[in-house]
């Protein structure tokens, strides 16, 4: 998104990994402060205060949530400190804020060398006594992959064993997979001294960094700081091209998990790799060896998968639908280059047949909301712009003669603010877009003016849990319009905006970098007065999802700014969509959960995901797991996807049916019907 005050404004959605360790010093080497960190942390917290949306005073009460999230970013899984080392840290609970007034940042890295310490004895206990231990299992115990919320281990003896029962789930999923004794424990012995290896790596710039973000992301998830090294990768990030299996990830409880699918990358286009599913091998061409990458850290996975465009790389991956538990699958990629600039809108044309009348449904699928300033700038007449780009592919289906549209934002992480102005613009004849109010409590109603309507047929817009920002402004004005009927599942729920601050403007120290913060500091609201944050935009119809807010969306976030309404502003609906349509258009869409095998079998799908996400406790008994693992083979081999067939009068063999695509699917029968009640 493009702004014109404060400095130049990103609009995004950013996962981070708990941690990225960077550096080259020893973990024997005793890390300190700097005078210039706690510099930094005094004029961050001076920004934060004046500036962030929230306004909060770096207080006691918030003094107690950032050390317990410093904690947890060094020891997510209570798998390191002893209980007697959380109530030693406790002296600082309420001692934060006042030293970081005062240029203090030492309990950072005081916590940090028990950190070093904890870590220490753990990977000694994991290398000389673990890895080479034959463990039974027949026996019924049961590992916890999550301990967020586990009491934290009073004795050595109590880590011994969480760090066993780790080590022995580690050592039967190698087992099951087809692994000798001896396979096994190098395979271990080879993660862990890795693992070792990757925690020597951290500096103190990286120890500072985890400490400001436990401060900085106690306003808001999206606020952060950004060390000068991360700084640059932030602006890599930003670039012109991304190259790969277009793929974001991150790391999660020693996995690397998939976040996010880049529109228009090998993952996208295959099918083969999906949000949610975690990779645990990475190979080279069609023979090279299957490197192990649990417990890795980020880039470095990220270094194995990356390569030249047209290279195959080779992924070992336990797939969301059958879980940890679920037997891995290898999938071949071959490597390419996506650049942003081609990551524009593109459209299709599907045929159905309703009752005898053969319909044409246009499908626009946008990736992003996007708009290519420098290119516009310097006057070039083909620069990218979604709307600009839209309207063209309207006037393309409609010479094709289309009966319907669908606008899909599934995936679509937001970007040009103005841009989702715009595109509203093509289907309303004017008015409020969105309400945007800033720190100041100032409250800005940004309006298309253009009387011009594009398009004036029946129109769906399809969401999912990822549509973010932009598309939830695109969205909700399509709702609030009655303008066309939005489907799918509920969006993500990001409502806010952020600025980049260079720090170096107000931290002056010689020969000594710094780093930057994103700040959020504005709201975005319909023009009903409800804001997006939070709640995310819910579709008038729902669609089975197997991913709960909770988990995957905003919320999710302890810190996520509320969700709260402010004073509507005046528009006027149009009459297309009514109560009457939409409760006829729900009856359609219940009826065929219960009809349609397509869809019954996306239920089921779904749910069984729900579960294996929310699974918390793993057997380690081979039998049973060896069985669990036959199961979940079971059912994903007898799913065959694209090949149902619905009975239904008039219906002929025609391209609708044959979507292997179940949300696209059924977003087009739910148009096929808003049609029907068009034209009678």
């Amino acid at each position: 998104m493009r702004m014109r005050n404060l400095v130049k404004l990103f609009y995004f959605i950013i996962l981070f990994p708990h941690l990225l360790w960077a550096g080259i010093t020893p973990v024997d080497t005793v890390f300190t402060s700097k005078p210039v960190y706690g510099r930094q942390a005094r004029v961050i917290i001076q920004i934060l205060e004046s500036s962030h949306y929230r306004k909060l005073k770096f207080n006691d009460s918030l003094s107690s949530a950032v050390l317990d999230s410093y904690i947890a970013t060094l020891d997510n899984q209570r798998s390191y400190f002893l209980k007697s080392d959380i109530d030693a840290f406790n002296k600082y609970r309420f001692q934060l804020d006042d030293l970081t007034r005062i240029e203090n940042v030492d309990p950072a890295f005081g916590i940090y060398e028990v950190f070093k310490k904890r870590f220490a004895e753990r990977m000694d206990y994991v290398l000389t006594y673990l890895i080479n231990q034959e463990f039974d299992f027949s026996k019924d115990e049961y590992y916890e992959v999550d301990r967020e919320n586990a009491p934290w281990a009073e004795t050595e003896k109590e880590l011994n064993q969480i760090w066993t029962l780790a080590i022995k789930n580690q050592a039967l999923s190698l087992k099951v997979a087809g692994k000798s004794t001896v396979e096994i424990q190098e395979t271990l012995r080879s993660r862990y001294e890795r693992f070792v290896k990757s925690i020597k790596q951290t500096n103190s710039e990286d120890v500072f960094g985890y400490y400001m973000n436990a401060i900085t992301e106690a306003y808001d998830p999206h606020t952060n700081y950004f060390s000068p090294r991360r700084a640059d990768l932030f602006k890599q990030s930003m670039s012109q091209s991304l190259e790969g299996i277009g793929a974001r990830l991150q790391t999660e409880n020693d996995y690397t998990k998939v976040v996010e699918i880049l529109p228009g990358g090998p993952a996208e286009k295959t099918k083969l790799v999906n949000v949610n599913d975690r990779i645990i091998g990475v190979a080279q061409g069609d023979e090279g060896e299957m490197v192990d990458v649990i417990g890795w850290r980020i880039d470095d996975v990220v270094k194995l998968i990356k390569g030249p465009k047209g290279t195959k790389v080779r992924l070992t991956i336990l797939p969301a639908e059958t879980g940890v538990t679920g037997p891995s699958v290898v999938v071949t990629l071959i490597r390419d280059k996506i650049k942003l600039e081609d990551l524009t809108a593109k459209k299709k044309v599907i045929d159905y047949v309703q009752n005898g009348r053969r319909l044409k449904l246009g499908v626009i699928t946008l990736p992003s909301f996007y708009f290519d300033w420098e290119a516009y700038q310097k006057g070039d007449p083909n620069y990218n712009s979604t709307t600009k780009d839209i309207k063209r592919l309207i006037a393309e289906l409609q010479k094709e003669g289309i009966d319907g549209l669908a606008i899909d934002l599934r995936n679509n992480g937001g970007g040009s603010l103005e841009e989702a102005i715009n595109l509203t613009g093509l289907f309303i004849k004017t008015g409020p877009v969105v309400q945007v109010k800033d720190f100041t409590n100032r409250t800005e109603i940004k309006s298309d003016d253009d009387p011009a309507i594009v398009y004036t047929g029946p129109l769906i817009v399809l969401i999912n849990r990822f549509s973010a920002s932009a598309s939830e402004i695109f969205a909700g004005a399509i709702q609030d319009y009655h303008r066309g009927v939005v489907v799918g599942e509920s969006s993500f729920g990001k409502g806010t905006v952020q600025s980049i601050i260079e720090l170096d403007r107000y931290v002056n120290y010689p020969k000594e970098e710094v780093g930057s913060l994103k700040l959020t500091f504005q709201k975005f609201y319909r023009v009903t007065g409800h804001s997006t944050q939070f709640k995310g935009v819910t579709p008038d119809i729902k669609f089975p999802t197997a991913l709960t807010a909770e988990q995957f969306g905003e919320r999710s976030s302890k810190s996520a700014l509320p969700w709260d309404e402010i004073r509507s502003t005046m528009y006027q609906k149009t009459p297309l969509i009514n109560d009457a349509v939409l409760k006829n258009l729900i009856r359609s869409h219940q009826e065929r959960l219960k009809t349609d095998p397509s869809l019954i079998d996306l239920v089921a799908q779904t749910e069984e995901t729900r579960k294996n996400l929310a699974q918390n406790r793993i057997s380690l008994n081979e039998e049973v797991r060896r069985k669990e693992m036959e199961e979940s083979e079971k059912r994903r081999n007898s799913r065959k996807p694209g090949d149902v067939k619905i009975d239904r009068e008039g219906q002929n063999d025609n391209s609708l049916l044959k979507l292997e695509d179940q949300y696209l699917r059924e977003g087009l029968l739910v148009l096929t019907d808003l049609i029907v009640s068009k034209i009678g």
